[in-house]
């Protein structure tokens, strides 16, 4: 099995970023794209996202040997409902959501019997929309593949294979334990920064212009995570709720007793969950998945 043909279906930030990256490291595969937006699939043609940009979704798909679905996960369901008419026979169907329990039901229910891969490339930025994408977005970086049970074992290589050629390191589990692991190491921190900046939003408006005249590192950050693309967090957190909840309640639980160290003056407890934390900043920067210069290597 081998992919020759890949459809992309969502131009945006995740589907433009794999088809620059398919024309630069893997330029003997045939892409094409559609996005639901008009002026999505104007712009992503004049910036090449993929080698056709095709007016509808049957027609993209038509002949592809893969699949990927890059639409907000609760838009995977009638996305996959577009496509279903038009599929070819041995096609693998996949896409890249952040929530992957949700989506695999969607795209069961809506592709009976097809060959359906989930995927989620852990990659991303603030921005979004066809001009975010590019073409080193998957470079090393881990894309997490939650095959159902059952799933064709060959199919699952081939698109292991296929997000190697991205740049990508690939790691297989079940799509629940994904969603919890994703839950603490994406979902609840988005929450935090919209929380945190949200807050700094209602604050009296001369209070809100010192908050954001003099931001330091910290809240500069959040502001960061928390202008990511609202429609697409809008549905991870409704699709990954039982995690979410499950993840925010330990949060709440550990935030309680950081308020009750504060109050009571306990700063051994405090030392403590500093230097843990700490730790596990250098286990990120040592595995490679960020960058230890100032600043996070921003160029200024």
């Amino acid at each position: 099995m081998s992919i020759h043909n890949v459809a992309i279906i969502g131009l945006g930030l995740l589907g433009g970023s794999i088809g620059l990256a398919i024309r630069e490291r893997a330029p003997d595969i045939v892409t094409t794209g559609y996005d639901a937006d008009a002026d999505v699939r104007k712009r992503a043609n004049e910036r090449g996202l993929a080698n056709h940009i095709a007016e509808t979704a049957a027609e993209a798909v038509c002949k592809a040997d893969l699949v990927i679905l890059c639409v907000p996960v609760g838009a995977m369901g009638k996305a996959a409902e577009e496509i279903a008419d038009a599929l070819p026979d041995n096609a693998i169907i996949s896409d890249v959501g952040s929530s992957k329990e949700s989506v695999a039901i969607a795209l069961a229910n809506a592709l009976p019997g097809r060959t359906i891969i989930p995927a989620h490339p852990v990659a991303g930025t603030e921005q979004s929309g066809p001009d975010a994408g590019f073409p080193s977005l998957f470079a090393e970086r881990w894309c997490i593949l939650t095959p159902p049970e059952g799933a064709d074992e060959q199919a699952v290589a081939t698109l292991a294979e296929f997000w190697e050629k991205l740049g990508s390191k690939i790691e297989i589990m079940d799509a629940q334990h994904h969603d919890l692991v994703l839950a603490v190491t994406s979902h609840i921190p988005h929450l935090i920064a919209y929380t945190i900046v949200g807050t700094a939003s209602d604050l009296e408006e001369v209070t809100r212009g010192e908050v954001i005249k003099y931001s330091a590192g910290g809240f500069r950050d959040f502001t960061r995570i928390a202008a990511s693309d609202p429609v697409m967090w809008r549905d991870v957190f409704l699709n990954n709720k039982t995690a979410v909840l499950e993840m925010l309640g330990r949060f709440t639980e550990d935030l309680t007793a950081l308020q009750r160290a504060i109050r009571s003056g306990d700063g051994e407890t405090l030392h403590e969950l500093f230097s843990r934390t700490r730790a596990i900043r250098r286990s990120i920067i040592e595995q490679g998945q960020d960058d230890e210069r100032p600043d996070f290597g921003r160029e200024h």
